[in-house]
């Protein structure tokens, strides 16, 4: 794991009453300790000390000064110059913050005027900002455990119920964090703190609900949507090549790829996941054809002969991807690529392997990152990655809600039909329309005050009574609903959640201030964001970083800028991404690229349910879920079983109930703590879990 951490305090030279900071900017706790984060390199030092903690690779840790007082520190892979980062610190000195995220890349950056520090957030929410109340002041940081480490926080079970109740809605888990004390800025948002008091101001323009927006170009839009994938693909590219560890020898038997796999080392370079679907093509191709940069053809230019490595998984325990290997197939056999095929029988499975490091948060990953450490094992030292293609392109269901209200019925055609047939039933356009009509005509805090109810009253079968892809979209169009683990946890533990978004719902100008659609496809990126924050960090290989372009914030906001009406279309994602790729000169695709997979991801978590069914149920015979009140044992044993024969139970929700229960574990069997010079007593949960029958021990 890397992150930055560092803190504001109250008055210059002391940290707060009976603490302060030293020379170097450790923290002189009350006992005289002095307070370091392990394995940390110092940016900057008193009164307002910032470290960068972790593997920083040299490149991703920038500071730029304008004078003693005024700097700014940019942490990740961000495309700007010196000069651009010394402009963009001026501007935020004036107050501009949207300069700060506008440069090409994933980054964080933090800027020093004085006594007033801002820390950047991201728009999609991989790259987020935490803080906490600390000695006086306010300590930040961009991972939670270290600052729960800090004031030794204990959990927060109300937004663990709420996350596994209402994992869509912003509303149940708010500001919180699984740590209690510790908060999170939402996507979107800045933190300034001046002196050690805080401020969270949202940098990011927000549509207003009472007028539609400005008609949009579909051509321009797209061509930009072009042009910051192209600029994302490009910084990366462009940073500093880095080596992984040299490999200390030969191990009989193996070559050099199954040397480097078997020790966890990445291949030197530059590579990209080809799962065969767009997404992933896309970025591949764009890497491969970008001149003079990985991808050159033997003998034509400066650093010629360097091939993008193109990983591709080919699960053998479940079928149903047949169509999609061959196209990845068809795309590798480019001379600028370097095709391997990477293999998983049944130990690679969903559930298969449960041991794992701990991570910041938790996530549904968790169960799946030995599968995903199997491909990522072949490939690069700085590797592609799709993750985000579907939340930034694609066009939630709920923004068919957004159309009617805007007065666009016309564009509503096409998707109804497609879900007509897809269902086969002539009922499919007017229960969709008339789901849309509702949502459209339903407001925020009645949507929310709803979702309250239907917990509270434990009401979670779809009131459509459909299945499949209409199924899923009636049940989308709402302001939220319940998750689908909400049906397994106690009465105490719904009755916290409901209590939580009523408390929202009755909280004095709250609301989104978007449109449904608009603010459920926000939420949708969010939690895909965090969750891939912890795949990240679960199936990390050493010395290997994963890049997401569709998730940086200048490609967030070409995304957006997408009219409606386009994406709503059936296969837009796929239409676009092929638009995108024929004006970068990419053109002879394989066909039927873009068309959705017939394999049923669901089938890997049954087989992989099926096949650990008995350490699953061993994991749960005396759960730590139960301790907190969240869930009653037996009724998550039985549900295993009920999985493992085959009935139809919603797989994603026993997913999201293991992988928090295995976090659990991790979180409470670790020792030591992210801080030097502290007391043995000074972590996160230091009491554990009580066992108590208690569903929440803090109100959020």
């Amino acid at each position: 794991m890397r992150w930055l951490v560092g803190w504001s305090s109250t008055a210059a030279g002391a940290v707060g009453p009976g603490a302060y900071a030293d020379e170097d900017g450790g923290g002189i706790g009350y006992d005289g300790e002095t307070l370091h984060p392990v394995g940390s390199q110092l940016l900057w030092g008193d009164p307002d000390p910032l470290w960068a903690v972790g593997d920083w690779r040299p490149d991703e840790v920038r500071v730029v000064k304008a004078d003693a007082q005024t700097r700014i520190a940019v942490l990740g892979t961000c495309g700007a110059t010196d000069e651009q980062l010394r402009v963009g610190l001026f501007a935020a000195r004036g107050g501009a913050l949207r300069h700060l995220t506008a440069w090409p890349g994933s980054y964080t950056a933090i800027v020093q005027v004085g006594r007033r520090i801002t820390v950047s957030g991201d728009l999609a929410g991989a790259r987020p900002v935490f803080y906490t109340p600390w000695a006086g002041g306010t300590a930040y940081a961009t991972a939670a455990l270290p600052l729960a480490d800090l004031i030794e926080a204990n959990l927060d079970f109300g937004h663990l119920a709420a996350l596994l109740a209402a994992p869509d809605v912003p509303a149940a888990v708010h500001d919180s964090t699984p740590y209690d004390g510790v908060r999170r800025i939402p996507p979107g948002h800045a933190l300034i703190l001046r002196a050690g008091a805080r401020e969270i101001a949202g940098y990011e323009p927000v549509a207003s609900l009472a007028v539609a927006a400005a008609p949009a170009d579909p051509d321009s839009a797209v061509d930009a949507v072009r042009d910051a994938l192209v600029e994302a693909v490009r910084t990366r590219l462009s940073a500093p090549r880095h080596v992984p560890d040299i490999d200390p020898g030969p191990v009989p038997g193996m070559g050099p790829a199954e040397r480097r796999a078997a020790r966890g080392m990445p291949v030197p370079g530059i590579g990209a996941d080809l799962s065969g679907g767009p997404a992933s093509g896309t970025l591949a191709l764009l890497a491969a054809g970008l001149p003079g940069r990985p991808g050159t053809l033997l003998g034509h230019g400066t650093g010629a002969g360097e091939r993008l490595l193109a990983v591709t998984f080919n699960d053998l325990a479940v079928g149903g991807h047949e169509e999609e290997l061959e196209r990845a197939g068809t795309l590798a056999a480019n001379p600028r690529l370097h095709h391997v095929v990477v293999t998983g029988g049944e130990e690679a499975l969903p559930y298969a392997d449960l041991d794992g490091p701990l991570t910041d948060e938790p996530g549904p990953s968790l169960v799946t990152a030995a599968r995903h450490r199997a491909r990522l094992a072949a490939g690069s030292a700085d590797h592609f990655t799709g993750y985000g293609a579907r939340q930034v392109l694609d066009a939630h269901p709920a923004r068919l809600a957004d159309l009617l209200m805007d007065r666009k019925r016309r564009h509503l055609v096409r998707p109804v039909a497609a879900l007509t047939k897809a269902e086969g039933s002539v009922l499919v356009p007017a229960r969709v329309y008339g789901a849309a009509r509702r949502l459209a005509r339903t407001p925020y805090r009645a949507g929310v005050e709803g979702l309250a109810e239907r917990l509270l009253h434990r009401r979670f079968d779809d009131p459509a009574g459909a299945a499949g892809a209409v199924g899923a979209s009636l049940a989308a169009l709402v302001w939220g609903g319940p998750g689908p683990a909400a049906r397994w946890l106690t009465g105490e533990a719904l009755a916290e959640v409901s209590v939580r978004l009523q408390g929202m719902a009755h909280r004095t100008g709250v609301g989104p201030g978007q449109r449904p659609g608009d603010y459920r496809a926000r939420a949708a990126l969010a939690r895909h964001a965090a969750d891939l924050r912890v795949l990240e960090q679960a199936a990390e290989i050493r010395s290997q970083r994963l890049h997401a372009p569709f998730l940086d914030n200048q490609v967030v906001r070409a995304c957006r800028a997408l009219p409606e009406t386009l994406r709503v279309q059936p296969g837009a994602r796929a239409a676009i991404l092929r638009t995108v790729l024929k004006s970068s000169g990419v053109a002879d695709l394989p066909p039927g690229w873009g068309a959705p997979s017939q394999a049923s991801t669901s089938a890997a978590a049954r087989a992989g349910i099926r096949m650990a069914a008995d350490p699953l149920l061993a994991l749960f015979d005396a759960p730590l879920l139960a301790e907190a009140g969240l869930v009653e044992a037996r009724v998550i044993r039985k549900a295993l079983r009920s999985a493992a024969a085959g009935e139809p139970l919603p797989l994603d929700g026993l997913a999201d109930l293991i992988s928090l229960e295995l976090w659990l574990r991790r979180l409470l069997s670790r020792r030591g703590t992210c801080w030097t010079g502290t007391p043995a007593r000074a972590r996160a949960v230091p009491a554990g879990i009580a066992p108590q029958r208690r569903a929440v021990s803090s109100g959020g």
